[in-house]
């Protein structure tokens, strides 16, 4: 048996190197542990502390969310007021729900979501009602034209001032979370939540005084003002204001992904995006002005067509992201991070899904189930955000901190592959094509109860025990390396050289040295059984 201590001080496998690019010129010089200088923390500085910088957004946003709610209020009546926010909230956990789905192969945290739903509803809006008020009162005063300075006031003014404001949520995730807005499909979540949130507010405002004009003149039924307002901001058009705003976020998508030493593009892209916005918002707030049947004409010819292109653009996002596993992480399963049959489950998201189930019901109890579901959720969150970050950096779109950044997403997948690896590759198996396993029975997992494992072996496929290759019943695994061992690369660990040593879970023999970019890894011939 080989000794538990020797196992784990089994080093990890090398990161597989960028193609055409050295890892110095990616990393820069950094300076060895024992030469890098202590910096004194700076006194006073409190504004520096994560903690307080957190706080005093809360406080804003509560303070935005208190004044507006006065507002609103004030405007509506108490009545009218509750009766606007019943209705205003049914729409939106659908809207939430369609923009998260989107956002399932690489989840967001939920911090930023949330708060750009709050920054929507309260500081966007608080921004809107106070600028539109304003500039609708010196319009009206300066051309002494009240139902002009409406409608100039609603095609021109309010369209620059709230796509505005709810770009500014875009903007400071764009700046601030760096790490978690990575893509088109980032941009489009964070803007949808922010506009889906603005629109919770607006149209608490808008039934909530629909409400107290039919109380004034005692309408009821479907001729009321309450039923035509509700009918045509919650029915026909409850995406109006998410479609605006994704635009901008579009196109702080599209700078995200853009190389950085496209600088001009970088800026231009979400500019144009917001330009779009603002004006396919004065379009929508000006189309009664077109006519009797104006509104329609442009919400049919003009909206439904924006909002089918803008959903389909979505949704080839988040395939392009799962295509992007399929082509990034046969590199790391080639290096040995993963095991061969992972980068094809990781781009299914039926297998995804699957393997989540299969390590909640492999666990002997709901709590450790829980536990093995969220640590699989996990793993495939962070092996998903290292797909995209080789991606970006193969298009120059990363900075020097790459390195560090791929080896923390590496530490993080090494740390769950003992529960997420076999729950991969069993759903890899179950969901690949019919005929694929040739009448072979599918593996056991974890192991039995007596601590041996059984079936296929976890890495290709064959032989008992995790590791791959046949090895002996108590899981042990041997490997020898072959191929030529690269110059040693500054924070990578070991080179692939010429080794023979125990681990649970990790065999460095059964894995060919990583390929580089363009030529086809030896993950994806299948091993003779």
């Amino acid at each position: 048996m080989s000794d538990p201590s020797v196992q784990h001080q089994q080093a990890r496998p090398a990161v597989p190197v960028l193609h055409e690019q050295r890892l110095d010129e990616v990393l820069g010089a950094a300076p060895e542990r024992g030469r890098a200088r202590y910096r004194p923390r700076r006194v006073g500085m409190v504004w520096r502390s994560k903690v307080f910088r957190a706080g005093a957004v809360i406080v804003a946003l509560v303070l935005c969310g208190l004044v507006i709610l006065a507002l609103v209020r004030e405007q509506t009546g108490p009545e009218g007021f509750l009766v606007g926010l019943g209705l205003a909230v049914l729409p939106v956990p659908l809207l939430m729900a369609a923009f998260r789905w989107l956002d399932r192969v690489e989840p967001g945290p939920w911090r930023n979501l949330i708060f750009s739903f709050a920054w929507g509803a309260c500081a966007a809006a608080l921004v809107a009602i106070i600028a539109n008020s304003f500039a609708t009162r010196w319009i009206a005063t300066a051309t002494a034209d009240p139902a002009s300075a409406d409608t100039l006031g609603a095609t021109v003014i309010a369209p620059v001032v709230e796509e505005s404001a709810k770009a500014a949520a875009v903007l400071l995730i764009f700046l601030f979370r760096r790490r978690e807005f990575s893509g088109v499909v980032d941009g489009v979540v964070v803007a949808g939540f922010t506009a889906t949130g603005f629109a919770f507010t607006e149209n608490i405002l808008y039934l909530g005084n629909a409400f107290g004009e039919d109380q004034l003149s005692g309408s009821s039924g479907f001729a009321s003002v309450t039923a035509g307002t509700f009918f045509v901001r919650i029915v026909m058009s409850p995406f109006a204001h998410p479609l605006f705003t994704v635009l901008t976020g579009l196109g702080f998508g599209f700078a995200a992904v853009s190389a950085r030493r496209h600088r001009a593009r970088r800026i231009a892209l979400p500019l144009l995006g917001l330009l779009l916005a603002m004006g396919l918002h004065a379009l929508w707030n000006g189309s009664s002005s077109f006519g009797p049947y104006g509104f329609y004409a442009v919400y049919g010819i003009v909206m439904v067509p924006a909002f089918g292109l803008v959903t389909w653009l979505a949704i080839w996002s988040r395939q392009r992201e799962l295509r992007t596993l399929a082509a990034e992480l046969p590199a790391y399963a080639a290096a040995g991070w993963l095991t061969p049959a992972e980068p094809s489950a990781l781009s299914s998201m039926r297998a995804r899904g699957m393997a989540r189930d299969l390590a909640r019901h492999w666990q002997p109890d709901r709590t450790r189930g829980r536990a093995a579901a969220r640590a699989v959720a996990e793993y495939e969150s962070f092996a998903t955000s290292l797909a995209g970050l080789r991606r970006r950096a193969r298009h120059g779109a990363v900075g020097p901190d790459f390195g560090a950044r791929e080896r923390e997403l590496l530490h993080h997948l090494w740390q769950r592959r003992e529960v997420a690896a076999p729950a991969l590759a069993h759903a890899a198996l179950l969901t690949a094509r019919p005929g694929a396993h040739h009448g072979r029975p599918l593996p056991t997992p974890y192991g039995t109860a007596d601590g041996h494992a059984n079936g296929y072996a976890y890495g290709t496929g064959y032989g008992p025990g995790y590791g791959p290759g046949h090895t002996p019943g108590n899981g042990q695994t041997q490997g020898q390396t072959h191929g030529p061992a690269p110059g040693p690369a500054p924070g990578y660990g070991p080179g692939y050289g010429h080794t023979q040593e125990h681990t649970p879970g990790y065999a460095p023999g059964a894995y060919p040295p990583p390929q580089p970019y363009g030529s086809a890894p030896h993950s994806h011939r299948r091993p003779p059984s």
